[in-house]
This record gives structure tokens, C-alpha cells and sequence, in this order.
């Protein structure tokens, strides 16, 4: 069993169905709130609910327009990127990782780069060449856009990556294209507002297991013992990354006291 598909039952497990979700939270079917550190292993973390990506995908679909076809819907996505990188982008999207990658090195070896919001980097986004990132919008498809500097693309690249991408692109629906671009300028905004206060705040909890990287907590716990630190948080109401490789992440403006569980019923590895 995957490691995602062993948590998402431990959960249901424990505390039953997830019945709604709320920014940082995730409200069961027994009356427990969790505290979601997982985050769909960053696609969420703009938070749940309450997002107006999730709003304007409701209002596209409300309109019928769910198919393959063109609509203005269709070019929005590429402005929000370029914007994102401070830089004219064309955008391909991916539902695997690994096609975004090979598409990339269709255009640049050594301007590649995987990119994802705060983690700390001293090359400017607008200077790589190709960036391939998830968007913030958690779904069960996963996500892949690859963003391209115009400027780097002749014209025999751009028949290269026009043929590799007709034969692996992802088909999104009008209304599934207009919730990733909201997400986008969603992130645009965060990136504005959020920063390393947002994040020490907890640091006398969850330093003790983790090391911390912008929201980003890489675990101190062994690799051997970390599954059951992982169920040992969940017991607390802590959803953590179920992967060890995958960092957790701080979730944002959650309760002040919402690490104390942690803090009074220590994991002893």
C-alpha cells in the first residue's frame, strides 16, 4: 500500500470520514478536528475551503463549459504564470512529473528547475529558463505546470515540445483551468503576505521533530522510526506527511495552542 492510501485509512480508521474541510483543518465524521500538516503534499497549502479558486471552478461548471473545447477560459492560466515569474511564459500542463521534466529538457539541460513557493533560493524564478511546479489546488489529479521563458523558444524547439506535449498534455476543462489560474493568482497574493513570522511561531514545538525551512518541516526522526511518528501525531490530530522524503508543512495562522498535544505527549523514538 502506497504510503498516501495507508494514511488516508488510518485516518478513516480513527476518527471516520473526513466530512469537511477549513483552512488548516479537517473536520471528521466523529466530532474531531485534525490538523492538516500533510496539506496534500503542498497543493493545499493555501488552505481548504473557502477558496475562490474552488468558487470560480463552481461558477464554470455552473455554466456547462466542462469539455475539451476553447473557451476564454483557455489563455487566462499562461497570464497568471508569466506574472507569477515576473517573466512572458508559455505553459504546458502535465499530470506526471517525470513528462514535465522530459519536455523541459526539450528546451533546456541546464535551465531546468523544480520550484515551489518559500523555499529558499538565491536564483531569481524569472532567470530559469523552464520551471516546473504543482499549482495550489488540491485535487485528487495531480498537477504539473511546466513554464517556459519565451524568449528561449525557436522555432525548433517549439516544434519539439508542440509534438512531445500533443501526445502527453493534460485535457483541462474549462472550469477545472479556471480554478488551477485563480489558484495561481491566489498564490501570487500569499507570496505578498506570508513570510517567516507566520512560521517560528511554533518553532519550540515542532523544532524538536523537524527541521524547518520556510513553512517547510524536514523530519529529525529516523526514517525507520517515522511511521510511527507519524501515527503518534495522528493520534494528537496532526495529519503529517506520510512520506518521509515529503516534508510536512507549518500550517498557517492555525490556533495558538494547537501544538500543545504535541508538546505535553512527547514521541519517544
Amino acid at each position: 500500500m502506497n504510503p498516501v492510501d495507508f494514511l488516508a485509512e488510518k485516518i478513516y480508521d480513527s476518527y471516520g470520514t473526513i466530512n469537511r474541510c477549513r483552512f488548516c483543518y479537517l473536520y471528521t465524521a466523529k466530532g474531531v478536528r485534525l490538523t492538516d500538516m500533510y496539506q496534500e503534499g503542498g497543493r493545499a497549502i493555501l488552505g481548504w475551503g473557502g477558496s475562490s479558486s474552488y468558487t470560480v471552478l463552481k461558477d464554470v461548471l455552473s455554466k456547462g463549459a466542462t469539455g475539451s473545447f476553447i473557451t476564454s477560459h483557455s489563455f487566462r492560466l499562461e497570464k497568471a504564470v508569466s506574472t507569477l515569474f515576473n517573466s512572458a511564459r508559455k505553459t504546458f500542463v502535465f499530470t506526471e512529473k517525470k513528462n514535465a521534466l522530459q519536455a523541459s529538457l526539450l528546451v533546456s539541460s541546464k535551465g531546468s528547475s523544480f520550484w515551489k513557493p518559500w523555499n529558499d533560493c538565491d536564483v531569481n524564478p524569472a532567470e530559469i529558463d523552464c520551471i516546473i511546479f504543482e499549482p495550489p489546488f488540491a485535487s485528487c489529479e495531480k498537477l504539473y505546470i511546466l513554464a517556459v521563458k519565451e524568449e528561449v523558444l525557436d522555432s525548433e524547439k517549439s516544434k519539439l515540445l508542440e509534438e512531445f506535449y500533443s501526445e502527453n498534455k493534460a485535457y483541462l476543462s474549462s472550469a477545472l483551468n479556471a480554478g488551477v489560474t485563480r489558484s495561481v493568482y491566489n498564490l501570487i497574493k500569499a507570496l505578498q503576505e506570508r513570510s517567516e513570522k507566520d512560521w517560528f511561531r511554533y518553532d519550540t514545538v515542532l523544532c524538536k521533530y523537524w527541521e524547518r525551512k520556510g513553512p517547510y518541516l524536514y523530519p529529525k526522526v529516523s526514517k525507520e522510526k517515522y511511521t510511527d511518528f507519524m501515527l503518534h501525531c495522528l493520534s494528537l490530530g496532526y495529519v503529517i506527511s506520510p512520506v518521509y522524503e515529503k516534508p510536512s508543512i507549518v500550517p498557517y495562522s492555525c490556533d495558538e495552542g494547537v501544538f500543545n498535544a504535541l508538546k505535553k505527549n512527547p514521541f519517544q523514538e
